[in-house]
C-alpha cells in the first residue's frame, strides 16, 4: 500500500500505509489523551494546536483501539470506521483501499432518471439482505434505492436517527466492505445508492464528545434533542464534512439526502458542504444532494442543492385521501385541494403563508423546476410517525390510492416510495428502538406522549396501547413478509406507471416549467407542465369521490387513464370519481399557424 498524504487534519484513525496509522482526537477539554491497542499498548498522542491530540504508528487494518482521556475515561473514536460490535466496545482500523470494486467505471445517473425507493436495511436483513430485492427493484423501473441512516446507534436496532458515531457503519448490518459490497452490486444493476445522513444531532446513548469536547456544542441554541451543535467550530464543520465526503468518495454513495437541516443554526455550513462536495468529487460523476427542511428554504435549492423531500405535497394528499386533520394535518385541513393545485404548479404550499402557529413559513418556490421537489405518498416518516404504523393503502379508498399513485409517477416531480408500497405489504412499519433502562423508559413514555394531541389518543388509556418502541417485537413486526400473498394489482400498476416514465417522460423532464394548475372542485385539480422539448404534459386528478367538470385537450396523447371506464363521463364533459388522467401533447401540435408560440 503506497504512503497516503493527509492535506488537512482528518478526525479519526487514518491508514498512511498497510503498517501505518495516524490516530487524530480533538478534544479541546482534555489534558492527557493515549490510544489503547488491542495488544496491550498504551500510546500518548502528542498534544497539537487548537485542542488537537495526534499520534503516527505502526497499526495495522483490523486492529481494535480505544481513546482514554486523562486517565480516567475509554471511549470510542468519535469517528471511528467501524465498531466490534456496539457503541461501548472498541473502534476498529479500517483499510478503506482494502475493498476491491467490479464498478468502478460507475458516474451515476442523471438527477432527471431519478425514481427512489426508500429502505430501512435492518428490516430488510441488513446490507447482504437488502443486495436480494435490488434485480427485482430494477424489473419494477426504480433507479436509485435511499438507505435510512447507517451511522452506529445504540443496541442493534433503531431506524437510524439516534446516530451517535456517525463514520462507523451500523455493526449488525454488516461490514464496511459488506456495504460497499452492496453499493457495488447496486451500481452493476444500474442501480444509483443514496444515503440519509443526520448532522443536526447526536443520540441520546453513547456520545461522549461532552466530556472532553464540549465545542461540539453550543448551550445556548436548543434542538428537540438538546444543545445543537456548533457549526461556528472549524473542527465541528469539518468533522461532518469529512464525513459526507467519505460516504461519497470511500463508498462511492450517489448521493445524500441531509435530515432536518432546519435544525442547523448555521445555514452557510451547508451551503459550504455543498461547495466542497461539488469541488471535491469528479465532476464526470452525478452526486445528487437532498435536503429534509422544514423552513422551506427554496433559495436553499439554488445553492447545491438539487432537491428538497416536499411535505407539503405528501401532507396535502394525505389530507385529501384520508380525512385526517390532526396535528401538522392542522394545516392542511381547510384547503387541501387549493394546497395541492399550489404543491404541483409552484413546488412549496407553504411560500411565506401563515402556519398554525401563527409563523410565516417557507419561500417563494414557483421558480424552480418541477425536479427541485421530492413528492412522495409516504415515507418512514409518516407510516411510521403513526401511532400503529399502518400503511396508506390500509387508510385510502383503493381506487384513490391508483390514481394518487399515477400523480406520484407522471408527474415530472421526484418520486419517491418507501419499501412495499408496491406491493400494498400488510405489515406495519412502527418505530423501533434498543434502548435499556431508564432511557429506554423515556422513551417509551416519551413516544407515547407525543399522541397527546391525537383525538383518537386524547385517553392516556389509550396511549398505552401504542407499541413499545424498545420490545424487540415492534422491530420484528416491522419486517415485511415477501413470502405471503400481496396485491399484484399495485405491483403491475407500479411496473405500468413507471414504464410510461421511462419512455415518454425522463427524456423530456430536463428543461420541465410549470403552466399552472386549476381547481376543478373539491379533491380535483387540472395541471399542466411544458417539458424540455416543448410538449405539454397534462394531469387531470380527482380524488373526490364525486364526478367534476372537465374539458380535455384536443390532439392530446392518453399515456394514462384511471379508471379505464372513465371514457362514458369524460364525452359527457366529467372528470369520473377517483381518476387519474394522465396525457401528453407534442410540441408541434401546441404551435400557431404560423409556427412561433404564443
Amino acid at each position: 500500500m503506497p504512503l497516503r498524504t493527509l492535506e488537512t487534519r482528518p478526525h479519526g484513525a487514518i491508514m498512511l500505509d498497510a503498517e501505518h496509522t495516524r490516530f487524530a482526537l480533538w478534544a479541546p477539554d482534555a489534558f492527557y489523551v493515549s490510544v489503547e491497542l488491542e495488544n496491550g499498548q498504551s500510546l500518548p498522542l502528542l498534544p497539537q494546536a487548537d485542542g488537537w491530540f495526534v499520534i503516527m504508528t505502526r497499526c495495522p487494518a483490523g486492529t481494535r483501539y480505544r481513546y482514554n482521556i486523562d486517565g480516567e475515561l475509554d471511549v470510542p473514536d468519535p469517528a471511528s470506521r467501524a465498531q466490534a460490535g456496539g457503541l461501548h466496545l472498541p473502534s476498529v482500523v479500517v483499510d478503506p483501499l482494502a475493498y476491491r470494486w467490479q464498478h468502478s467505471a460507475w458516474l451515476g445517473r442523471p438527477w432527471n432518471e431519478a425514481v427512489i425507493y426508500e429502505l430501512h436495511v435492518g428490516a430488510l436483513g441488513g446490507f447482504a439482505g437488502v443486495e436480494q430485492h435490488l434485480a427485482r427493484l430494477v424489473e419494477l423501473g426504480i433507479t436509485a434505492i435511499e438507505l435510512m441512516p447507517l451511522a452506529q446507534f445504540p443496541g442493534e436496532r433503531n431506524w437510524g436517527y439516534d446516530g451517535v458515531l456517525p463514520y462507523a457503519p451500523q455493526f449488525s448490518y454488516g461490514s464496511p466492505e459488506q456495504l460497499k459490497h452492496l453499493i457495488d452490486t447496486a451500481h452493476g444493476h444500474g442501480l444509483a445508492v443514496i444515503l440519509d445522513v443526520v448532522y443536526n444531532h447526536f443520540g441520546p446513548d453513547g456520545n461522549y464528545l461532552h466530556h472532553y469536547a464540549k465545542g461540539f456544542f453550543r448551550e445556548d441554541k436548543h434542538t428537540p434533542w438538546g444543545a445543537a451543535i456548533d457549526f461556528r467550530r472549524r473542527e465541528v464543520r469539518d468533522f461532518f464534512i469529512e464525513n459526507a465526503l467519505m460516504w461519497l468518495m470511500e463508498y462511492r454513495f450517489d448521493g445524500l439526502r441531509l435530515d432536518a437541516v432546519h435544525a442547523i443554526e448555521s445555514p452557510d455550513f451547508l451551503q459550504e458542504l455543498a461547495q466542497r462536495v461539488r469541488r471535491q468529487t469528479d465532476p464526470a460523476r452525478h452526486v445528487w444532494l437532498m435536503v429534509e427542511n422544514e423552513h422551506n428554504q427554496a433559495s436553499l435549492l439554488e445553492q447545491g442543492y438539487d432537491a428538497q423531500w416536499n411535505d407539503d405535497g405528501h401532507n396535502a394528499l394525505h389530507v385529501l385521501l384520508t380525512g385526517e386533520t390532526d396535528a401538522y394535518y392542522a394545516d392542511y385541513a381547510e384547503q387541501p385541494t387549493e394546497q395541492l393545485a399550489r404543491c404541483l404548479s409552484q413546488g412549496f404550499v407553504f411560500q411565506g403563508h401563515i402556519n398554525r402557529h401563527g409563523e410565516s413559513r417557507g419561500e417563494p418556490s414557483g421558480h424552480l423546476p418541477p425536479s427541485a421537489f421530492v413528492l412522495f405518498l409516504q415515507n418512514h416518516d409518516q407510516i411510521g410517525n403513526r401511532a400503529f404504523g399502518e400503511r396508506l393503502h390500509q387508510l385510502a379508498h383503493p381506487e384513490a390510492l391508483k390514481a394518487a399513485t399515477a400523480l406520484l409517477l407522471l408527474s415530472p416531480m421526484i418520486p419517491l416510495m418507501f419499501m412495499g408500497d408496491e406491493l400494498g405489504v400488510a405489515e406495519p412499519f412502527l418505530f423501533f428502538t434498543d434502548h435499556h433502562g431508564e432511557l429506554a423508559e423515556l422513551v417509551r413514555e416519551g413516544r407515547r406522549n407525543e399522541f397527546a394531541a391525537f383525538s383518537a389518543f386524547a385517553d392516556s388509556q389509550k396511549r398505552e396501547q401504542i407499541p413499545d418502541p424498545n420490545a424487540p417485537h415492534t422491530f420484528e413486526a416491522s419486517q415485511p413478509d415477501w413470502s405471503a400473498p400481496q396485491q399484484p394489482a399495485m405491483a403491475a400498476l407500479y411496473r405500468q406507471l413507471l414504464s410510461l416514465r421511462h419512455q415518454h417522460l425522463i427524456p423530456r423532464l430536463p428543461g420541465t416549467r410549470s403552466l399552472g394548475a386549476e381547481v376543478l372542485g373539491k379533491g380535483a385539480v387540472s395541471v399542466r407542465w411544458s417539458l424540455g422539448d416543448g410538449s405539454e404534459l397534462r394531469i387531470d386528478l380527482n380524488l373526490g369521490d364525486t364526478p367534476v367538470v372537465h374539458t380535455s385537450q384536443a390532439g392530446a396523447q392518453w399515456l394514462f387513464e384511471h379508471p379505464a371506464q372513465s371514457a362514458d363521463l369524460l364525452e359527457q364533459g366529467h372528470l369520473a370519481p377517483y381518476c387519474a388522467l394522465v396525457s401528453l401533447t407534442a410540441a408541434a401540435l401546441l404551435l400557431p399557424p404560423d409556427g412561433e408560440r404564443p
